[in-house]
């Protein structure tokens, strides 16, 4: 069983920056491919990043050149460096992992943590 806590979110004006963690303890080995996932009201979650173990990413053509996503596998922590920040980033950001890749991109998870709420401002 692994727990993830997600923090850092806020409220913040468009263009300013924001960096999300999420911090995994339990049975990690489980989790060697990491994504970020946010959910806007009336909206489906949707994968916003991802990382393996090796370090390869993938993201979301919304935001990709805006946000990073890194890990530190001694920490057991995995970051989201959310930079030039817009209101339609505006969302719940959650993180989750699995052993398998395919399965981070499909995002089917059988439980989530509590995500942390994101607010961009015009």
């Amino acid at each position: 069983q692994v727990q993830l806590v997600e923090s850092g979110g806020g409220l913040v004006q468009a263009g300013e920056s924001l960096r999300l963690s999420c911090a995994a303890s339990g049975s990690t080995f489980s989790m060697n491919a990491m994504g970020w996932y946010r959910q806007a009201p009336g909206k489906q979650r949707e994968l916003v990043a991802a990382i393996a173990s090796g370090g390869s990413t993938l993201y979301a053509a919304s935001v990709k050149g805006r946000f990073t996503i890194s890990r530190d596998n001694a920490k057991n922590t995995v970051y989201l460096q959310m930079n030039s920040l817009k209101p339609e980033d505006t969302a719940v950001y959650y993180c989750n992992g699995d052993r398998i890749w395919a399965a981070v991109l499909r995002a089917h998870f059988g439980s989530w943590g509590q995500g942390t709420q994101v607010t961009v401002s015009s």
